[in-house]
């Protein structure tokens, strides 16, 4: 009887280790408790293939995008993105227009400038708390300019006409009485082009961003005159926070697309959120190496310079909006505060859900 006994708690014992799918068949009438339900299945993304427009991709400026393309995030969330970079991000935001672009990646601002024109343009996530433009007269000059006032009549480099880097010369011309036509504007880009344009002797200051200013700083080329690498010197130039870098699209993309924007914001909130963690090491090893200019202890250093101008979570703080379409409306006509809808230019929908898939 004993030995009966312990052959049926080993039959018992087998039919539960092997028996897992009979079980399952069987359904609950031999009492067995029911295996765990699967996941259900993610909802297939509306457009999982598409192109990304960013103006000048290899500055720290748009370092998230570049994270986050690098670190795989984007294909964890089942995109198969194209990055065309152009000189620009006004040139970025013409494509994304045009329609040969799906999505940009740019200056919040271009969502105020299309609202303005009568088109919704809406950031879902951001990637930059404070601008990281720096403006600087360049060796030649250094002499005869003391201030921003002393510029007037000058030649400046920017990244392109109507680019941020752009904004930052006039907001800078108005504090001091000066008009945008009071200089002349020279696109140099924000890669390579812009020591060429320094040392070339082709501008007498230069708007532009990481790593392009420190290695101009280091090599003397430059002397900074105003600053917005912190947060600290965004808001002495613009009076509040100033949102920098963003993911935008048309309000349209945005609504007939709600999962593929979604699963960008997600990538983007991951890169955010890496880049506040990452050691020298890990940064090194994650960014192209044609992105380092050969030095990559320049490049940790420009890192540092600008380290705190990365947006922590992808939101953006309510008075961000305001302080942009102050500083956009205070030298461009045809921007009328009154007009703009800001609830319009940006939605936190995406990053918050982001925030709770991705804390």
């Amino acid at each position: 009887m004993k030995d009966a006994l312990t052959r049926h708690a080993r039959t018992r014992r087998a039919l539960t280790i092997y028996g897992t799918t009979i079980t399952l068949l069987a359904g609950l009438g031999a009492g067995l408790a029911p295996a765990p339900a699967a996941a259900a299945p993610r909802e297939p993304l509306e457009k999982p293939k598409l192109s990304i427009a960013v103006g000048g991709k290899p500055g720290l400026y748009y370092l998230p995008l570049t994270i986050a393309e690098q670190l795989g995030y984007f294909k964890d969330e089942g995109l198969d993105v194209t990055i065309d970079d152009f000189a620009g991000g006004s040139k970025a935001l013409q494509a994304v227009v045009g329609g040969s672009a799906d999505v940009g990646t740019g200056a919040f601002e271009h969502t105020l400038l299309m609202q303005a024109k009568g088109m919704v343009y809406q950031s879902f996530v951001v990637l930059g708390a404070a601008p990281q433009l720096v403006l600087a007269v360049v060796r030649a000059k250094e002499a005869s300019v003391k201030s921003v006032k002393d510029l007037k009549g000058m030649r400046i480099g920017v990244s392109a006409p109507g680019s941020s880097t752009h904004m930052l010369v006039n907001v800078a011309l108005g504090k001091v009485g000066l008009k945008p036509t009071d200089v002349s504007i020279v696109g140099v880009g924000s890669s390579t082009t812009v020591v060429a344009g320094v040392r070339g002797g082709q501008i007498d200051a230069i708007s532009n961003v990481d790593p392009m200013i420190t290695l101009l700083q280091q090599s003397g080329d430059i002397r900074v005159l105003i600053d917005t690498r912190t947060q600290a010197g965004s808001r002495a130039v613009f009076g509040g926070p100033m949102p920098a870098a963003v993911m935008y699209a048309s309000e349209s993309f945005i609504q007939k697309n709600p999962r593929t924007v979604q699963a960008l914001a997600n990538a983007i909130v991951r890169a955010d959120k890496w880049l506040q963690k990452a050691t020298g090491a890990e940064l090194l090893k994650a960014v192209p190496e044609n992105y380092l200019l050969g030095d990559k202890t320049l490049y940790l250093k420009a890192f540092d310079n600008c380290r705190d101008a990365f947006s922590k979570d992808g939101l953006m703080p309510a008075d961000g909006p305001p302080t942009a379409l102050r500083a956009l409306a205070s030298f461009s006509p045809e921007v009328k505060p009154a007009q703009i809808k800001l609830d319009k230019t940006y939605t936190n929908a995406f990053a918050e859900k982001a925030n709770r898939s991705y804390p």
